[in-house]
């Protein structure tokens, strides 16, 4: 396995902003010559990126024949559009070494836990936007996941909003105007890619509003969607098992633990 560590800078970005990869080897002996790739966002709250959302996540779509990338984005005091514009250049980058990784450069597709989900989320209903595209460098098409995987991901900014996450994310530009434009459910076009989707009924810290909000906008615009809402559960549960567990254990649930086998499928219909 090829690992290596990008760094990636845009204007506001903190100096600790990275990519991470992991890349199967490839040889003459194996019948797979090129795989698709799963490039994480990990949740905090735009405070931070959590390792528990990042690594052990990533193993598990190795485990299931990906290639793998974690983007380690600026969060406060960068402001929007910093994390998002990291993103652009993370799909950038993969497709740049595309072929010397043997990647499948249409089948990049981007997953994000809470507000690595709203980041997610973000490049899927902002990625053919020109100023993006601009500031980026590259045409519309580079930046285009080939589907989004969002767990119990931050979407509105409106009354079941996580407000942290849009304070932390907007800062100085808290306005009536930028939390509209942040307000996912209310950026959904026909272009954007398919989703899978996850979120628990009882999630206290981001409630499921969020996801059902989404749900709600793809259904209108046709998009290919997979939702599974899990009737209990708390915040931030990421593998749902002890690989991911806080020490006093709160946070394995054992009814969520199928979102990973049911996105193999998903994801093997793509």
């Amino acid at each position: 396995m090829l690992t290596e560590v990008f760094s990636i800078q845009v204007e506001g970005s903190q100096p600790g902003a990275k990519l991470c990869t992991y890349i199967m080897d490839t040889n003459e002996e194996l019948l797979i010559q090129k795989r698709p790739l799963i490039l994480l966002c990990p949740g905090g709250g735009y405070t931070h990126t959590s390792d528990r959302e990042a690594e052990p996540i990533a193993m598990r779509f190795l485990a299931m024949g990906y290639h793998v990338a974690i983007l380690r984005y600026s969060c406060a005091p960068a402001v929007y559009p910093t994390a998002l514009l990291e993103l652009a250049q993370a799909m950038k980058l993969i497709h740049d070494y595309a072929d010397e990784w043997k990647v499948e450069a249409d089948k990049i597709f981007v997953q994000g836990c809470s507000a690595g989900g709203h980041l997610a989320a973000s490049l899927g209903v902002f990625w053919q936007e020109k100023w993006l595209a601009d500031r980026t460098g590259v045409s519309n098409d580079i930046l285009r996941p080939a589907g989004l995987i969002l767990c119990y991901p931050v979407i509105t900014s409106g009354e079941f909003a996580h407000r942290g996450s849009f304070e932390n994310l907007l800062r100085g530009q808290y306005t009536e105007e930028m939390l509209e434009r942040t307000s996912l459910e209310k950026q959904v076009t026909k272009q954007m890619p398919p989703v899978f989707l996850w979120h628990t009924f009882t999630d206290g810290s981001v409630p499921v509003e969020n996801s059902l909000l989404f749900v709600a906008a793809l259904r209108k615009h046709g998009i290919s969607t997979e939702f599974h809402m899990y009737p209990v559960g708390g915040h931030g549960l990421a593998t749902c098992d002890e690989q991911t567990a806080h020490p006093d254990r709160h946070n394995i649930q054992v009814e969520c633990q199928s979102w990973l086998p049911l996105v193999k499928t998903w994801l093997s219909g793509r």
